[in-house]
């Protein structure tokens, strides 16, 4: 078995460069429900008939016993009594202008940007205190390097759209180095037909520095998180929806690289909002084996002279 996972690794790991997101993969009502699956993940802002603003991204993640041996890992908080799940993951996000196919800088829209990074992460869950406690670090790259110009392009010569022509002055390379907390606590469960949960949230490093405060809650045939796995239905079919405050510290696709700064236009910091709220509510379908999700998602103007933002997703996965 674990010669079958090695290879398994190190498939993923020649295609994970390929694919990548903006994904939110940690959150209690996408748990599931086992130490050993992989997930394919897709956000794109034409599931809300725009394309703008967050444009796509892509995210690939496998979750194995195996990686406990990761040493990113001796860098993690340790939960006490607790079960832990161990990943990796690769993510790429993608963020154009409203008026993409112009060849000019769209003053007083964002610019556009693109990153990819490795994550490497773990899930911890006490059952007894019934809390989620997940914790990641990313690395990767931010700029032309990320190949978003390559990405977008492809998509819409495949498709027939519009050609984006303002790549050339998009953010410029510059490293990312990311850590991230996020604990979740359960607070009501009605005979895993209704939950509801307490989350908070911090993010430190190049590219994205925040912190943020919110509620979420499932409903239908539920698999409760926070429950041992033993005592789970086979089958789940139940919707979601989470509410979300952040305070803003720094956005690198907005004000550009921490550490490069020499990008053609950024948005200035004085500009940038610091406070935003998002809305995310979808529907899931699990099996013992087999997961699929349907997403959508808005969140609050980020800066000024931006608009508000709608995109929807997708994922897909199965465990083994």
């Amino acid at each position: 078995m674990k010669i079958k996972q090695l290879l398994l690794i190190t498939f993923l790991t020649c295609i994970l460069s390929v694919f990548a997101q903006k994904i939110e993969h940690f959150k209690s009502f996408r748990d599931m429900g086992s130490e050993r699956y992989f997930r394919f993940n897709y956000d794109n802002d034409y599931f809300a008939a725009t394309d703008e603003n967050y444009t796509q991204g892509y995210n690939l993640e496998i979750v194995l016993p195996i990686l406990e041996n990761n040493p990113i890992n001796s860098l993690f908080f340790k939960a006490k009594e607790s079960t832990t799940k161990y990943g990796l993951a690769i993510e790429h996000i993608g963020f154009t202008p409203n008026d993409y196919a112009s060849k000019e800088i769209q003053i007083g829209d964002r610019p556009f940007a693109a990153a990819i990074m490795l994550k490497s992460f773990i899930i911890a869950i006490n059952t007894k205190q019934k809390y989620r406690l997940s914790q990641s670090y990313s690395l990767g790259i931010i700029g032309p390097g990320a190949f978003g110009k390559e990405m977008q392009v492809g998509i819409h010569e495949a498709t027939g759209n519009k050609i984006p022509q303002g790549w050339q002055h998009q953010v410029k390379n510059d490293v990312v180095l990311n850590y991230s907390l996020d604990y979740e606590k359960q607070l009501v469960n009605i005979q895993n037909v209704f939950s509801l949960q307490g989350e908070t949230g911090v993010e430190i490093g190049t590219l994205f520095t925040n912190a943020s405060l919110g509620l979420n809650a499932t409903l239908g045939l539920i698999n409760t998180a926070f429950t041992d796995s033993k005592s789970k239905k086979g089958f789940r079919v139940y919707a979601y929806a989470e509410t979300i405050g952040h305070v803003i510290g720094y956005n690198a696709t907005l004000q550009g690289g921490l550490l490069n700064r020499k990008s053609v236009y950024t948005i200035n910091s004085n500009e940038i909002e610091r406070l935003t709220a998002t809305f995310n509510y979808g529907f899931v379908v699990q099996t013992k084996t087999l997961y699929f999700e349907y997403s959508r998602s808005a969140i609050t103007r980020e800066f000024e002279t931006g608009s508000s933002a709608k995109y929807g997703g997708i994922k897909i996965g199965f465990t083994f």
